[in-house]
């Protein structure tokens, strides 16, 4: 039995091109950048708290407004998407997931058996969410209500008003759902732009979810976090963390913790190497706006990008994607997260500026060559 269903996105731990557009993170962390004492040499390489490391919990619950009993450090941010599914969600429950989304979102609620009813985010609407929409699709059979905001893959931010009104929405529609908001690219604003702030303080029956994989670049420590002021709730993903993996790493925990001693440093840095590449990325849409269009992010590294209707027909657009490999270039198919394929996420947050203009160059020659008679 396929518990969880296949999608194409798992390419992206393959081999990457030469030059990866389809990529929704920053420039890698360097471990140098971290290693300025010899603390390490000391660490004890036990067990580690299944709840987290006191400090590093202290650290995400300052980020977040919270308080450090709220966090449960996790194996990175899928591992919170997982257990808040496996908790709150038996087979036949409804579920509540915005589309286009991150697949393995969808994917952790189908496995332990939801009914997903699916909200549409549509590019036309800038990917803002309908409320009257989501109104018909709670119901008192609804455990959860699971959201993105930056959304991956558009970038586009939901705002605080909204998501107030939202919560107003689930209580009073479904009053045994929780609300999930994944902010895994909250942090990740452009350049001196203010960072929205934490939607945990929102209701007791708020969880948000995130992890050091998006906006601080270091996916390859596996630590993410759930955070909720539902004490019972806190309880049991807890005992469900320790259930599955005991606990996170000591190294990871430890190296997490450097990177959110140094976090101001490291995400000013970060919010101007996007916001340059975000610049890039504009002058691109608007040099090939007789071909493209796009909705511009809130934050993160990534967006979405439409080819024309009236320039590219069914056949067009996937010559548009077989152009890509012979230019060295991979972008996010649309249908990777419930989109049509003539969108594309556009990952302008990984490569240094001068590769992604060229990157951007090569893009331009493939939608020629597609979109040539």
């Amino acid at each position: 039995m396929d518990r969880f269903p296949r999608n194409d996105i798992i390419s992206l731990v393959d081999q990457a091109p030469r030059y990866d557009l389809a990529e929704s993170v920053g420039p890698d962390l360097q471990l140098a950048q971290l290693l300025a004492d010899d603390g390490m040499r000391e660490l004890r390489l036990g067990y580690g708290s299944a709840a987290g490391e006191g400090a590093l919990r202290q650290a995400i619950a300052e980020a977040h407004g919270a308080a450090p009993d709220n966090v449960v450090v996790t194996a990175g941010g899928m591992h919170a998407l997982f257990l808040a599914a496996f908790l709150l969600c038996d087979r036949g429950s409804e579920a509540v997931v915005a589309s286009p989304l991150f697949p393995l979102a969808a994917n952790t609620l189908r496995a332990v058996g939801a009914e997903l009813r699916t909200l549409p985010l549509r590019f036309d609407a800038g990917y803002q969410p309908d409320l009257d929409s989501l109104r018909k699709l709670l119901s008192p059979a609804t455990r959860l209500v699971s959201l993105a905001t930056p959304q991956n893959p558009s970038g586009v931010a939901i705002s605080r008003a909204t998501l107030c009104e939202i919560v107003r929405l689930v209580a009073e529609r479904s009053p045994h759902a929780y609300l999930l908001v994944d902010e895994t690219y909250r942090e990740a604003a452009y350049g001196d732009a203010a960072v929205a702030a934490s939607a945990v303080d929102l209701d007791a029956r708020v969880i948000t979810t995130g992890s050091l994989s998006k906006c601080h670049g270091v996916p390859g420590l596996r630590i993410g976090w759930a955070i909720t002021r539902d004490t019972a709730l806190r309880e049991q993903l807890l005992t469900a963390k320790f259930s599955t993996v005991l606990s996170c790493g000591k190294l990871d925990e430890w190296l997490a913790l450097r990177v959110l001693q140094r976090r101001e440093h490291i995400l000013g840095e970060r919010r101007e190497h996007l916001a340059r590449n975000l610049a890039i990325t504009e002058a691109w849409v608007r040099r090939e706006s007789g071909r493209v269009e796009w909705v511009r992010p809130d934050a993160g590294a990534l967006c979405c990008v439409r080819l024309r209707r009236e320039v590219f027909d069914g056949a067009a657009v996937e010559r548009f994607h077989r152009a890509l490999p012979d230019q060295e270039v991979r972008v996010g198919n649309g249908r990777w997260f419930g989109e049509e394929s003539r969108v594309f996420r556009l990952g302008f947050g990984l490569l240094p500026a001068p590769e992604l203009t060229n990157a951007l160059e090569r893009l331009s020659t493939a939608l020629k060559a597609a979109s040539a008679d």
